[in-house]
């Protein structure tokens, strides 16, 4: 009963500030996210000793100097992507048609007329997060799968945000469920798999090549899609200026069965590496994506 005391307390006071912020014109939300950045980077630093262990990981072919440089782009783009995270919840139809376009939605129409799910791969790549809006555009229905937050106030709200853009989020533990009955209602969606980050070593199936190093792979997009018998597409996000984003979509073949397993994964990641070494700072440079690197006693505990 504390707990749960606590947690509707933090909502509460923490509320009328994201709803504040959502508000705020563009060019004053980030003016507020430079200051942020300013405390985040140079004050706290928040997990600094992460980002520079990453990109001296996956970028030691630069200097100290070129990977501090996209060190502080990235802090300046995290910063951004909370507050358009926080945007969301009372941005207009036309500001984010705006923000996020999408370059070749007919990939996904052709699809839709298969009348078959789809399952999307991406990554933590540009705005991931205004990926969602595509949701709007689709006749299938949009699920969007995610970690939930441990605090239930603040993850009624995020779902509630996502929920604008009708999509509907989904935890982790509920996504084959949410399959199954979806194939015995027969109800088409499209599916969003976050495919880069570290699983747990425990559901470790399948190991792969990121940047030159041998990591665990989340593969479960691809063996469900092979499993149910869903169309697959990957989504590349790009980065085109401030709070400006744009996605294309790239078909996978269709006889995804006949394709080795975790040989659609593997390609993803060839294509999420090739695109962070182009523009490196809009990776998620803090999450600690190397830490079970085999046979590397270095290994981030």
């Amino acid at each position: 009963m504390h707990k749960n005391r606590m947690q509707f307390i933090a909502y509460i006071l923490a509320y009328p500030f994201i709803w504040l912020i959502s508000k705020l014109p563009f060019p004053l939300l980030y003016l507020l996210s430079d200051f942020v950045y300013v405390i985040l980077y140079r004050v706290i630093g928040y997990r600094k000793a992460t980002v520079r262990l990453n990109l001296s990981l996956a970028l030691p072919h630069l200097t100290i100097a070129e990977r501090k440089t996209i060190e502080k782009k990235f802090y300046h783009h995290f910063c951004d992507s909370f507050f358009e995270m926080a945007k969301t919840l009372t941005i207009s139809d036309e500001q984010i048609n705006k923000r996020f376009v999408f370059t070749n939605f007919e990939v996904v129409r052709e699809l839709e007329k298969q009348q078959k799910s789809v399952a999307m791969l991406l990554g933590h790549y540009g705005s991931y997060e205004w990926m969602l809006v595509m949701n709007k555009h689709l006749s299938l229905k949009g699920y969007g799968i995610y970690k939930p937050i441990k605090n239930k106030y603040f993850d009624r709200l995020v779902k509630k945000m996502r929920s604008r853009f009708n999509a509907e989020l989904i935890g982790i533990r509920d996504v084959i469920p949410t399959m199954r009955n979806n194939i015995r209602n027969n109800v088409h969606g499209v599916y969003g798999f976050i495919t880069d980050q570290s699983p747990k070593l425990s559901s470790a199936i399948h190991w792969g090549d990121f940047f030159s190093m041998e990591v665990p792979i989340h593969v479960g997009g691809e063996l469900l899609a092979k499993k149910i018998g869903l169309n697959m597409i990957f989504a590349k996000i790009e980065k085109t200026g401030r709070g400006y984003y744009k996605c294309t979509f790239i078909p996978v073949e269709e006889n995804i069965k006949d394709v080795p397993n975790f040989d659609i994964s593997d390609r993803f990641m060839h294509m999420l590496e090739e695109q962070i070494k182009e523009v490196p700072p809009y990776y998620l440079w803090t999450h600690k994506r190397f830490k079970h690197r085999r046979n590397d006693p270095a290994a981030i505990k």
